[in-house]
């Protein structure tokens, strides 16, 4: 891994590690893996995890550096989740979150925040515990809920780009930053298909049970 942090290439005059440049093409074919609803989805976040877990770490983040290790536990879930969900018409089955779901999902991303920056912040972990804690954590959320199937975790991808990007311009990643950018795009076209399948889905039970 060594190796992967101080070799890479020069683009545009930005100087980009392989692991960093790896990583992000990884996490990057994660979300267009995702929105295809592919079990592929998940080994490839392993993949993203473990070169981006050293890429962080060097770069003094620690919120950024240490949710790669739960995103590497929620891997797992979700892999299994989702060949527990398959529908031989539909793919991986996906949903709207139900009102109850969706407030659990944002107490869980205001709470868990507070207390990761806080921890971030205690132990000198981050030079910026606040975004980097909120990214730490809406990260863990998306994914819990992206394992579940709920259509709503590209909304909290959203939120997660969007303090993202500044936080790693801040840290001198700009490659990284850039890629948050295409992730964006991708977001939103990934909550239009998994709203559009869930519909049909939804439209598919209403007929079977009349």
């Amino acid at each position: 891994m060594d190796f992967l942090l101080h070799h890479g290439i020069t683009v545009l005059g930005q100087w980009i590690s392989i692991a960093e440049l790896a990583g992000q093409v990884f996490a990057l074919a994660v979300v267009f893996l995702a929105q295809r609803r592919t079990l592929w989805t998940w080994p490839v976040q392993v993949g993203a995890t473990v070169l981006l877990f050293a890429v962080y770490a060097s770069a003094h983040l620690g919120g950024l550096a240490s949710r790669q290790v739960a995103i590497l536990a929620i891997s797992v879930y979700g892999w299994w989740a989702w060949t527990r969900r398959q529908d031989p018409v539909f793919g991986v089955v996906v949903r709207q979150g139900r009102l109850v779901e969706r407030l659990a999902m944002l107490g869980a991303f205001l709470a868990g925040t507070t207390v990761m920056a806080l921890v971030l912040d205690a132990l000198n972990a981050s030079w910026a515990p606040w975004p980097d804690a909120a990214i730490f954590v809406g990260t863990l959320v998306a994914f819990g809920a992206q394992g579940a199937g709920l259509v709503e975790f590209w909304l909290v991808w959203l939120v997660v780009d969007a303090i993202g990007v500044p936080l790693q311009i801040s840290s001198g990643l700009y490659f990284s930053a850039a890629i948050y950018i295409v992730f964006a795009g991708l977001v939103v076209h990934g909550w239009w298909s998994w709203n559009r399948s869930a519909k049909r889905v939804g439209q598919r039970v209403m007929a079977a049970s009349s």
